[in-house]
């Protein structure tokens, strides 16, 4: 890394540090992750996006800070070749859109990284995001309907990948097509995406075989002017071969 790259980092830290500590207190960000409630013997998992995942971000905030810049650059020279006074007028205002920004873009990536957290229990996960405003989804693994990994080339660099949990939602589908609509949440930038597949899917059968929904099924059932939920009977080869006998004799009745 190059020393004056270097040491905007190292401001750029300085300047996050003190503003963290302003906006935590501020916003009295929690200082421990966020909870999920668990019987008693289970089991309650919580932790953070790998250090690979912030390194990914800088990249790309490195990448559009160069291109930025450089833009602001070359419109300041062309401005000043063509106006030699108004380019010296638009030093400052051009140096103060270079830099301001770059802090800023700095501050939020790790904001955004030192509020993600991801809990997990043996019946549901939680994704909490934000400081201004707290995004939380929570999918209990009952209703999840697919887990899959999902890693570009670039986070393979970083060794990071994200997991993306799909439950089945509410009401109809947005798109307008027949169907559940889908909710969505991405476990972003963790090393171990496919063994936390693997946990999750481990859970989710888990919670299935107990039962897990199955009482309030059969609560409901019971409830006046509602029709059972449950399938009829299961028909075996026995059924079905009788069921052919008593066809064949009607039809024979018929025909005589």
């Amino acid at each position: 890394m190059p020393a004056s790259e270097s040491r905007t980092e190292r401001a750029a830290e300085w300047v996050y540090s003190g503003t963290w500590r302003v906006l935590s207190d501020w916003f009295r960000v929690p200082k421990t992750p966020p909870t999920l409630p668990v019987s008693a013997g289970e089991t309650i998992d919580a932790f953070k996006p790998a250090a690979g995942y912030i390194r990914y971000l800088k990249m790309w905030f490195w990448i559009g800070l160069f291109v930025i810049d450089m833009l602001i650059l070359i419109g300041w020279i062309a401005v000043t070749i063509a106006v030699w006074w108004l380019g010296l007028l638009l030093f400052v205002p051009a140096l103060i859109v270079a830099v301001v920004p770059d802090i800023v873009a700095y501050v939020a990536i790790h904001l955004r990284y030192d509020t993600t957290w991801y809990v997990m229990t043996d019946r549901s996960i939680r994704i909490h995001r934000g400081i201004w405003i707290i995004h939380e989804m929570t999918f209990t693994f009952e209703n999840v309907q697919n887990v899959k990994v999902q890693q570009g080339p670039i986070q393979r660099l970083f060794g990071i990948s994200d997991l993306i949990v799909e439950t089945a939602g509410s009401g109809g589908d947005p798109s307008g097509k027949s169907g559940p609509a889908m909710n969505m949440g991405i476990v972003e930038g963790i090393t171990d995406a496919w063994a936390l597949r693997d946990r999750v899917l481990v859970r989710l059968k888990a919670s299935r075989s107990a039962g897990f929904g199955d009482d309030l099924e059969d609560a409901e059932s019971d409830k006046p002017g509602l029709a059972h939920r449950k399938s009829g009977p299961g028909w075996t080869a026995e059924h079905i071969e009788a069921l052919r006998g008593i066809r064949d004799e009607v039809a024979l009745v018929k025909g005589t």
